[in-house]
């Protein structure tokens, strides 16, 4: 018995691992008790195990460096930056402010508070990168209205959930932080290869909106008139979109006149930050100086989406063109959600204690199930795990296909009882 448990402990300690995860004990805990547990049962068994156990006690004197490793981990410094400001933007107003409006301009056609929804939800992804932040805003703020004006509850509750989750996969997610510090690859280029797939589901839950409305209209109807408070204008808005589109051109004519040897992405981010700041400009001043050039629907549409697009801009753009580190641009995103804030005049010392507090347990908790990783990852790699791993993956019928049908089936068991902080550690 001894003898099979030792030639058989890998798949043993990953087992024993799913059943303390399945039984509700938290994460980190579960990932150094079971990392402890067989590393003493490991050593012991070793000279029964034929080679397969390579663990001594001695290899507990490289514990402390794994664990300072993890604290001294540049990558991980993203973290709280992004967390205090989709903290920070989520409890300024913004989430309420881009439901509104973006509620309005789709309103008109059916399924257009569904439409928003997404649209919404894929912009606050790329503003907060907390999911908790995008789920709860639009929940508490979408869901009743989507409710009174006659959604089917099935699809008003499904389109928010899943448009609130896009944050984990449109930058910048948190979860890619994670991933790419275990993959050991840069976080830049997991953002860069996230991006498309993260539109590619946007534009997925918008087509199927689309069917729901062709197959059953009553599911979601659009909004009845006396509730269109902004009015009609979206010819307007279309001007200002070609407009700025103009802008836009001319500005990396101009751009690369004067800078010839700019590469292609320097020269669209600093393009787009013209066009945007145009129509941006525009808007406000037709606003404030009452001037008509522009329906109020056109105005209160760009006022409300330049600031997040701008800070979209300032944080992914200067990650995507180098020009920022992930770290860095975290840092800017935080002080810009931090502007943006006092600009609408909600920043105070309990915003900024809360969303300090909770930042500081997201990190704490990452962190925690950092330090467990890297207690169970020490010994599953004494048992050779990962050689069992690899032969159990590369051995499943249908290739690379069998495979990740494999995996998604297994993240889509544990996503009943996990969380994807969780998740994206195993």
């Amino acid at each position: 018995m001894a003898q099979f448990i030792a030639q058989n402990i890998a798949p043993i300690m990953f087992a024993s691992l799913v059943v303390v995860l399945l039984l509700g004990y938290p994460v980190a805990f579960s990932l150094a008790a079971v990392g402890f547990f067989y590393f003493i049962i490991g050593v012991e068994l070793a000279p029964l195990s034929n080679g397969t156990i390579n663990l001594t006690w001695n290899l507990l004197d490289a514990l402390p460096d794994r664990v300072f490793g993890v604290m001294n981990n540049d990558t991980l410094l993203a973290i709280p930056f992004f967390t205090f400001m989709g903290l920070i933007l989520e409890r300024s107003g913004m989430a309420e402010d881009l439901l509104d409006t973006i509620g309005q301009l789709f309103g008109p056609v059916r399924g257009g508070l569904a439409y928003a929804v997404i649209f919404v939800g894929a912009l606050l992804a790329a503003t907060t990168g907390v999911v908790a932040a995008s789920v709860i805003s639009m929940g508490l703020i979408s869901l009743p209205i989507m409710l009174r004006y006659g959604y089917d509850r099935r699809l008003a509750t499904g389109v928010i959930a899943a448009s609130g989750t896009l944050a984990q996969i449109i930058p910048p997610s948190l979860v890619l932080i994670i991933m790419a510090d275990q993959l050991g690859r840069s976080v830049g280029d997991m953002y860069k290869g996230a991006m498309i797939p993260g539109l590619v589901l946007s534009a997925i839950y918008a087509g199927y909106v689309f069917l729901v409305t062709i197959v059953k209209p009553d599911a979601a109807p659009a909004l009845p008139k006396e509730a269109r408070t902004l009015g009609s204008g979206v010819a307007s808005l279309l001007l200002v979109i070609v407009a700025a589109a103009g802008v836009f051109y001319a500005a990396s004519l101009w751009i690369k006149s004067i800078h010839p040897d700019m590469d292609a992405d320097n020269n669209a981010v600093w393009s787009a930050s013209i066009a945007i700041l145009f129509a941006y400009v525009l808007a406000l001043t037709n606003q404030k100086l009452k001037l008509g050039m522009l329906s109020h629907l056109a105005s209160q549409v760009i006022i409300v989406l330049v600031p997040p697009l701008a800070l979209i801009f300032l944080v992914l753009g200067t990650i995507f063109v180098g020009i920022a580190t992930p770290t860095e641009g975290g840092a800017m995103g935080a002080l810009g959600a931090l502007i943006l804030a006092l600009s609408k005049r909600k920043l105070n010392l309990d915003l900024l204690k809360q969303a300090m507090d909770t930042t500081a347990k997201l990190s704490s908790f990452v962190v925690f199930i950092l330090l467990g990783a890297r207690v169970f990852s020490l010994t599953f790699y004494g048992v050779n795990g990962h050689t069992w791993v690899e032969h159990m993956l590369t051995s499943l019928p249908g290739g690379q296909v069998g495979f990740l049908l494999v995996v998604n089936l297994f993240v889509f068991v544990l996503a009943f009882f996990l969380d994807f902080f969780e998740l994206a550690f195993i």
